[in-house]
């Protein structure tokens, strides 16, 4: 045998091949057992899904040791793992990340509703070993991802708003790592929701849909925290898109009327998300999926680990530069002619509507409705970040409101819509509202 390094096999913890383990009872009788689910923590520490009261965890609770058999599906190299038993963590981040890998497992091999995690253990790795046997080279790899990181880096680096920051960042996804789908959320702390602001690869871009903290995999990596990955299709942590379907035309087809659906694939059968966070605070969640199972590997989630560190760090530094510009003179603008277009507001959850289509609604909503008054009663077209952050009716958190990012969405939600009003940026911490008809402003309590 030869020593290895555990960090470099952590293709064996991916579940293609499933690993074994051995115990033993203090009258020293052996038992031998397949495991579902191996997950690597760090350089010393590995995690074994708990599952069953069984013989194995009888063992493991009286002598504290075990050996595990784990398999390269790259060389067939095969490696003897010594363990010994250090805890049991029944939530937390590893505790999540494990249980939705878990329910992907059990999805791709027909055991949903069996395979339930009730805890993740975990163990020091005393020793690893290689055992001398035939094995095949490695593939070659088409990706080298350190130097694709390094060249996505620098062209983050370059970008001067948020908005391209948001694009440039999804086409180094796609340009650079092969990942055409992908969607960034930002997070409202009041709510307890993330909202999209980007995205790529899809029909429809579902700018402004939301998604509960705790919900699906962009949920829970948003709440624990932690990159959650899942390399099969699960219905545990979809999001309801085929419910959706079956609801149009349903009573329930109003209230669907008010919601923007969340852009996906029809079938996502690999999934990942990532949390942006900055300086130990949530800001969204970077959320990547691929019709292929097993699509993504311990490695692409260290890519996207760091590339979401260094996206939480750009918007810090652009949040702070657009919120120091100062208030642009006013703009007055001439009245206008046409139809005029109805705008409602609905004030119980800030919801606008242009006519009956639903536009956006929250603290975006109130942003809107405000420019809206402004620009009817005023005249004015003109305004700054500065001045919103301080306007007592957005009634935006003391801190963390992101509002650069609230208006990205804004602005291209308008633009989608493409209803004669848009939301330009003129400058640092500047914008526009260009409006091309008459508004009709209606409040609705």
């Amino acid at each position: 045998m030869s020593a290895v390094r555990l960090d470099a096999i952590r293709e064996c913890f991916e579940g293609l091949i499933p690993a074994v383990i051995a115990t033993a009872d203090a009258s020293g009788m052996p038992n031998v057992s397949y495991l579902t689910q191996v997950q690597y923590v760090d350089p010393q520490h590995i995690a074994l899904s708990y599952q069953f009261f069984n013989k194995t965890r009888s063992n493991i609770l009286t002598s504290r040791k075990a050996r595990l058999m784990v398999i390269s599906p790259l060389t067939a190299a095969q490696y003897q793992l010594t363990l010994e038993f250090l805890r049991t963590e029944t939530s937390g981040s590893l505790f999540e990340s494990m249980k939705a890998k878990l329910a992907g497992i059990a999805s791709h091999v027909g055991m949903s509703g069996v395979f339930q995690l009730l805890g993740s253990d975990v163990y020091r790795v005393t020793e690893m070993q290689c055992v001398q046997g035939a094995q095949v080279p490695p593939p070659l790899s088409t990706l080298n991802r350190l130097a694709e990181l390094r060249s996505s880096s620098e062209r983050l680096r370059e970008c001067r708003d948020l908005a391209g920051l948001f694009d440039e960042m999804l086409r180094c996804l796609d340009e650079k790592f092969g990942i055409p789908n992908a969607v960034i959320l930002m997070y409202d702390a009041p709510s307890a929701s993330l909202y999209t602001v980007a995205s790529h690869g899809y029909p429809e871009s579902g700018i402004g849909s939301e998604i509960a903290l705790g919900e699906g995999v962009i949920g829970v990596a948003a709440r624990e925290r932690t990159p959650i990955r899942i390399s099969h299709m699960t219905s545990e942590y979809g999001y309801g898109r085929a419910v959706r379907e079956a609801w149009r035309g349903s009573p329930m087809a109003d209230a669907l009327a008010q919601e923007i659906p969340l852009p996906g694939l029809p079938e996502s059968r690999s999934q990942m998300a990532v949390p942006i966070l900055g300086c130990d605070r949530l800001m969204g969640v970077l959320y990547v999926e691929s019709p292929q199972d097993l699509r993504f590997t311990y490695d692409d989630e260290d890519a996207l680990v760091t590339l979401a560190a260094q996206l939480a760090m750009a918007m810090h530094i652009m949040q702070g530069q657009e919120a120091e510009a100062v208030q642009p003179a006013p703009a007055v603008q001439a009245p206008l002619q046409g139809a005029p277009l109805l705008v409602r507001r609905f004030a119980a959850s800030d919801s606008v509507f242009f006519g009956e289509d639903y536009l956006i609604k929250g603290v975006a909503g109130r942003v809107l409705w405000c420019l809206m008054q402004d620009f009817a009663q005023q005249g004015r077209s003109s305004f700054s970040n500065r001045e919103l952050r301080i306007d007592p009716r957005l009634r935006l958190p003391d801190v963390n409101d992101n509002l650069e990012a609230r208006l990205v969405l804004l602005a291209r939600r308008l633009a989608e819509r493409d209803a004669g009003v848009a939301l330009e940026k003129t400058g640092r911490g500047q914008f526009r509202l260009n409006v091309q008809r008459p508004l009709q402003l209606v409040e609705v309590a």
